[in-house]
């Protein structure tokens, strides 16, 4: 029995843990949105490469040096590397070649380009920022799209439920022959059209859901369940008190957008002085090494006198002829070992160089016209960015305003329409009225609570992009 038990308890706490765990704030939405979007996720990476092009530029500072290796086997008639003599043998041949450089002087092409990218790696962080705040925003319309199918589908179920109880009502009337048949099939056709309703609500719930998942790169086949803050108290009083003027310099202060486009600016700027430093000479300092060996290289070991042999020659001592004598030696040798061979044929050289660009098919000036050209592209790509931004700014500081008008109208169209179907079931109830006019009201009710939630929901979008635009946190 106590295991029975522990296992119940166990199972109960897994269910309420996974149940927990289904549920979704706004801001728990927001943050798996920033760690698993793809786009923030591709963005993650060009900032990632922009960092390394950085890296790699402040490593070029450093001299370059490189060391070279070959080994083979020569057949046939060749040079010996080692004496520089022709030999029709074989023989096999190693070497070993290195080379230093160091940039000296280069009209400070390298610090620019270093400071280039600086400015190019603070501009992609810039541009991260950015579509983090634009997924933020895309996570709160689409959750509050999802609040909006709930509060939907609440309202269809309630209008369902009415048709449905209007209907048994007006069957029990026409039972009693107080109303005709015709109500009642006026019922049943409201009641077909209510449940086509609320099918319409729970679809477009279910479809709420897939878009934030997908913003989300969320598994569309785990549970999702929104958690709803309480949303009947929005502040409206702080949007009444501000200027579109007072938005727009806020966001421009904010947005990502307009801080990558003022550092991409300073980077073509940056690139124009490395291109022109492209124009003067450049002044560099270098270094090679060298050895090489080769089993043609033999050195003698050893060796003996065995005597003299005439060579055929004749040379006259006063007037006496002698025979020229030459030593006859016997000696041995061997193939010079290969450390002796590097250690002797090790060379090395030091050159001071200097580059002077004469003609090189007008490169370096082109280089340096387009590099102005660019900067006068960026300009204008940030003035676009500005010009967009103030659009987007004052449409949306507007469609706040007349958001918040929408929504008092709504309010108490909905107050009135529900004082209207309430008078109308009582009339209907005494047989004042018939099922067309009820079903009239009924509607016209309907439609007016459908109306005030979707300008609740589209207020608190509005004022959501506002706060979008004053850089602050979207929370509900």
């Amino acid at each position: 029995m106590l295991k029975t038990c522990t296992f119940v308890i166990a199972w109960l706490g897994a269910v309420a843990a996974q149940a927990q765990d289904s549920l979704w704030t706004l801001q728990r939405s927001v943050q798996y949105a920033i760690d698993n979007n793809l786009d923030i996720q591709q963005n993650v990476l060009n900032e990632r490469l922009a960092r390394l092009q950085l890296q790699q530029s402040q490593l070029s500072r450093l001299p370059s040096a490189s060391v070279s290796s070959n080994v083979g086997r020569s057949y046939g008639r060749s040079i010996d590397p080692t004496t520089n003599n022709f030999i029709s043998e074989g023989y096999t041949f190693y070497g070993l070649n290195g080379n230093v450089d160091v940039l000296l002087f280069g009209w400070f092409q390298r610090k620019n380009t270093i400071d280039q990218n600086k400015l190019l790696a603070r501009s992609a962080a810039a541009d991260l920022d950015q579509i983090k705040n634009d997924i933020s925003l895309n996570v709160a319309t689409a959750f509050l799209r999802i609040l909006l199918a709930q509060a939907q589908i609440r309202v269809s179920e309630n209008q369902l439920q009415f048709s449905l109880k209007q209907k048994e009502q007006t069957e029990a009337f026409v039972r009693s022959g107080r109303l005709p048949e015709l109500d009642l099939a006026q019922m049943q056709a409201q009641v077909a059209t209510d449940s086509s309703a609320y099918i319409t609500a729970v679809a477009t719930y279910q479809q709420s859901l897939l878009d934030m998942k997908a913003i989300m790169n969320f598994d569309m086949a785990t549970p999702f369940v929104p958690v709803a803050p309480d949303v009947s108290n929005i502040p409206l009083a702080e949007i009444a008190a501000l200027e579109p003027e007072q938005v727009y310099t806020a966001a421009k202060a904010n947005f990502g957008s307009v801080r990558s486009g003022q550092l991409r600016i300073d980077a073509a700027k940056k690139a124009l002085t490395v291109a022109r430093g492209g124009l003067y000479p450049q002044l560099s300092l270098g270094g090679q090494f060298g050895t090489n060996y080769s089993s043609t290289l033999r050195e003698i070991t050893g060796g003996q006198l065995l005597g003299y042999n005439a060579n055929g020659q004749i040379v006259y001592v006063d007037g006496t002829p002698l025979a020229v004598q030459q030593p006859n030696y016997s000696y041995s040798s061997r193939i010079t070992p290969f450390w002796d061979q590097f250690s002797n044929n090790f060379r090395q050289t030091v050159a001071l160089s200097v580059l002077v660009p004469l003609l090189n098919g007008w490169n370096a000036r082109t280089g340096v016209n387009r590099a102005r050209v660019d900067v006068q592209s960026r300009e204008l790509e940030l003035q676009q960015t500005n010009l967009k931004l103030r659009q987007d700014v004052y449409k949306a500081f507007y469609d706040a305003k007349a958001a918040i008008q929408k929504y008092y109208a709504t309010m108490r169209a909905r107050e009135a329409s529900d004082r209207a179907y309430e008078y109308a079931q009582k009339r209907y109830e005494l047989g004042l009225m018939n099922a067309v006019e009820l079903l009239t009201t009924q509607n016209t009710n309907f439609k007016a609570q459908t109306d005030a939630l979707s300008a609740q929901y589209d207020l608190l979008f509005k004022l959501k992009v506002i706060d979008y635009y004053l850089g602050r946190e979207i929370r509900l």
